[in-house]
């Protein structure tokens, strides 16, 4: 049961803000996929819920003159699966809206919400990891920007401040222009299930060699992380099978892998190096490219 003690919903941005400011107790809703399922697993005595789903303004997907790609936090997964821009711009996010539930999920989920719940199994978050996504926060007080990286603080904890809300999620165009990626999600089902593991990447490529690379995972630790460590490495490098296993070795040096009941740490950490590999090599494909074995 839902132990719901009050329910309001917002028209407007502005509204929203204000109503939250008044109430900063109150939780915002908008699909509803995560909190709903909060709340009826760890009841919370009268819970007043506030309702965003229809602030049309963060509903939008649009590339602006400069290249910036902007979603808005209220858009849904079927959106982003079905965009042509993102399609044709980030690849990555597609796949990883598309691993995202079902089509009911999908319909309903938001990326605002995947995002603010702090879960390191979400499905957006590495690929947004290696995107050097940006948040925009509004609250009564202002406006604040922040690095996606610096907004997950820990196992389900977002530096989100009392009263605020995120609008808007930011891809600047030197950080998919040039790039190609792929999001590869295992699962112990095929379908419907929480990832054990996410891996994305993005790469660069000149003249035979990696340019740059990106890695992004999740359930590698306690949050969404990138391999440094990895990505240093790769650069340029020939695309041989031997630099392919070397990245995939130095990326568990960036996890935090632990077990639990889905998954061992040790089988985790393999998952690592395996799944890294296919990822690089499917968005190696898409770029055209070839490695040498």
């Amino acid at each position: 049961m839902y132990n719901i003690g009050g329910y309001n919903e917002a028209k407007t941005l502005a509204e929203a803000v204000t109503m939250l400011a008044e109430s900063p107790q109150r939780k915002l809703i908008a699909g509803g996929t995560d909190i709903l399922v909060k709340m009826q697993h760890q009841p919370v005595v009268e819970q007043e819920l506030l309702s965003i789903r229809k602030l049309t303004e963060l509903k939008k997907i649009e590339k602006r003159e400069d290249g910036t790609l902007v979603l808005g936090a209220l858009v849904t997964f079927t959106q982003i699966a079905n965009e042509p821009i993102l399609q044709e711009s980030v690849p990555a996010l597609v796949d990883a809206a598309i691993s995202m539930g079902g089509p009911q999920i999908r319909n309903m989920a938001t990326l605002g919400g995947n995002v603010c719940n702090g879960a390191t199994s979400a499905d957006s978050a590495s690929t947004l990891f290696v995107l050097n996504a940006r948040l925009h926060l509004q609250s009564a007080e202002g406006k604040r920007v922040i690095p996606i990286r610096e907004f997950y603080l820990g196992p389900g904890k977002v530096d989100l401040k009392k009263g605020e809300i995120l609008t808007e999620i930011h891809i600047a165009p030197e950080d998919y222009r040039g790039f190609s990626g792929y999001y590869l999600k295992f699962a112990m089902r095929k379908a419907m299930d929480i990832a054990t593991l996410g891996v994305s990447v993005a790469c660069k490529v000149k003249d035979g060699r990696f340019d740059e690379v990106r890695i992004g995972l999740g359930v590698a630790g306690p949050t969404p992380l990138r391999c440094t460590e990895a990505e240093a490495y790769a650069q340029g490098k020939m695309m041989t099978a031997e630099v392919f296993a070397e990245i995939a070795r130095r990326a568990l040096t960036s996890t935090h892998a632990r077990t639990s009941w889905r998954a061992s740490k040790e089988y985790r950490e393999h998952l690592v190096e395996e799944l890294t590999q296919r990822a690089l090599k499917v968005a190696l494909h898409r770029a055209g490219g070839v490695y040498h074995v």
